[in-house]
């Protein structure tokens, strides 16, 4: 009696087959209709061929939605970088403290869908005109701390450590701490964005543009802050 042994083919195998035989199919073209499959998109059966055509059009589809998504993106940083430069421009143009402030509040409010700001300094200025101003009223050495151990800015809901700060409206924020990269400088303040959006400031957004207001605002403030005149 003679015995046959059945050797299992495994999916493997018939992938390792088919990548070591490109041309099987061009060999066996009546496959590629003979061979059916489910219709992803509907009930029924297709064709191999046809299954192939639906899969790259899926896969064209989410391009196109990604390219779409990346101009978008691109559209809003262009417009955002536009922002921060007219931002800066005007910065440099304003000869007084408070008018300066105003501007600062102003702009964030009208360009940069702000609700509400602050800012406050700790240090003391060596301008005596401005030095009763509102911006130098005391935080908390606890809040202070905080701020200077940011490393970049802070975006989310209210942190506990902010206390009454802030109007109990505002429901998210951005908190930047007011120093000079370049010039490895400890934070000499804060600028605190609210906005009533709960959803307008979320922890793990970018911060890049919000980096750069606050040094141009801080850069700005440092100019009065030791100026010899206002």
């Amino acid at each position: 009696m003679t015995s046959h042994q059945h050797e299992t083919i495994s999916a493997e195998d018939v992938k390792d087959y088919l990548r070591n035989h490109p041309n099987f199919f061009e060999k066996n073209a009546t496959l590629l209709t003979e061979i059916t499959l489910p219709n992803p998109h509907g009930s029924g059966v297709i064709s191999l061929t046809e299954r192939q055509q639906l899969a790259q059009r899926d896969k064209i589809r989410v391009i196109e939605a990604m390219m779409a998504q990346m101009i978008v993106h691109a559209e809003e940083n262009d417009a955002t970088s536009a922002k921060v430069h007219r931002l800066s421009v005007k910065l440099l143009n304003q000869q007084s403290f408070t008018a300066l402030q105003a501007l600062i509040a102003d702009t964030l409010k009208l360009d940069f869908a702000v609700t509400d700001s602050l800012v406050r300094i700790w240090v003391k200025p060596s301008n005596s005109a401005i030095i009763q101003d509102a911006v130098f009223t005391h935080v908390s050495d606890t809040f202070n701390e905080w701020v200077m151990s940011l490393t970049q800015p802070y975006c989310g809901a209210k942190p506990e450590v902010v206390g009454d700060l802030v109007d109990h409206n505002l429901q998210s924020f951005v908190i930047i701490p007011l120093g000079t990269k370049a010039a490895d400088q400890r934070s000499f303040g804060v600028l605190i964005l609210g906005s009533a959006d709960k959803d307008r400031f979320k922890a793990g957004m970018g911060t890049l543009y919000l980096e750069h207001i606050g040094e141009l605002v801080a850069a700005a403030l440092l100019n009065h802050l030791f100026a010899l005149n206002l």
